[in-house]
């Protein structure tokens, strides 16, 4: 089976373009350099070209090539997928947008949620953006047979990342190592709302599963662990790796978001509520698939992969500064506390 992959050195790609290659499959990965973090693995082709950039070439190198599946995981506005249709229209079997689940209904009107939750987020406009591509990805299918699948992930990590809530996502060892200097940590709302995440390995085995598969054509598909747990649990977690007792202060994410601007997508849009996702769909799809590796096992994997090289333990020193003001004012405010 012949499958490019657009992007496929991320987070989270990475591990499926090693799955898709350790399966035996013909792996091409299409994007603009080679990544020092996670390189284009051994075996698979790299074709070098910016997917945004409409000057001809790609098209060019992309002329008499068929792919049974392309898998697009940097499209994140409509003008970014009517560019992948244009350079991919009659040249796959199988065309997989990766979307996300932080599409579906924010505030939740219940917190089980299935392929059939609407889709409404009023909060992000990256989950706007995403679900304004699936509508046009779907009227393609209907319209012009586009072979759409489409497949949803929540809050997916690797060992290069750390996904706490209200932590830094481009420099996610910030949190760590506040937590080793005894700093204190937010934990946004009470803390108590449940949450879903998912090693980067074990969505891999979901989304590779789909590759191929016919009947998953017109599909829409969310690929989550089944674990669930509140953000207290999971810092609690981060604490018994690091052998640290956690200072937690406990701060409302509407006050959060009075400071940090993206709070309001990320935090108020989706981490925030309550989300447990029923898989069952993607079980029927591909019967093997089975998250293998809880937060526990993940969590020290991430922790120690920063560990390894100092140059993975980059502060966010900006995101360091808004929590320590965000502390000491709810401190003025709330001294009791």
């Amino acid at each position: 089976m012949k499958i490019l992959m657009i992007g496929g050195t991320g987070n989270i790609s990475s591990a499926s373009s090693d799955l898709i290659l350790k399966r035996g499959m013909d792996l091409t990965i299409l994007n603009r350099s080679v990544s020092t973090m996670f390189p284009v693995p051994a075996g698979a082709h790299h074709l070098v070209g910016d997917i945004r950039a409409e000057d001809g070439k790609l098209a060019q190198a992309l002329e008499g090539q068929h792919f049974d599946a392309v898998v697009d995981w940097v499209a994140f506005t409509p003008q970014d997928i009517e560019r992948s249709i244009r350079l991919f229209r009659g040249k796959t079997d199988q065309f997989v947008f990766i979307s996300s689940a932080s599409a579906y209904q924010k505030p939740p009107r219940h917190h089980i949620i299935t392929e059939e939750t609407p889709l409404e987020n009023p909060f992000w406009e990256y989950s706007r953006n995403k679900i304004a591509i699936e509508d046009l990805l779907n009227r393609e299918y209907r319209e012009n047979g586009l072979p759409i699948t489409i497949v949803r992930p929540s809050l997916t990590y690797g060992p290069a990342q750390i996904p706490l809530c209200g932590g830094s996502w481009q420099k996610p060892y910030t949190v760590i190592d506040r937590i080793r200097k005894g700093k204190k940590i937010i934990i946004p709302g009470d803390g108590t709302s449940l949450w879903t995440v998912t090693w980067n390995g074990d969505f891999a085995k979901g989304l590779v599963g789909l590759l191929g598969k016919r009947e998953a054509v017109g599909e829409t598909f969310h690929i989550t662990s089944d674990e669930v747990l509140t953000w207290n649990q999971i810092f609690a977690e981060v604490g018994r790796v690091l052998g640290k007792e956690l200072d937690i202060v406990h701060i409302a994410a509407d006050l959060i978001a009075a400071y940090d601007n993206d709070a309001v997508g990320s935090l108020i849009g989706d981490k925030i509520n309550s989300a447990i996702f029923d898989n069952s769909k993607i079980k029927r799809f591909v019967p093997d698939f089975k998250c293998d590796v809880p937060w526990s096992e993940g969590v020290r994997r991430a922790i120690a992969w920063h560990d390894a090289d100092p140059s993975r333990m980059a502060i966010d020193q900006g995101m360091n500064a808004t929590w320590d003001k965000i502390l000491t004012n709810y401190a003025r405010a709330y001294p009791q506390a």
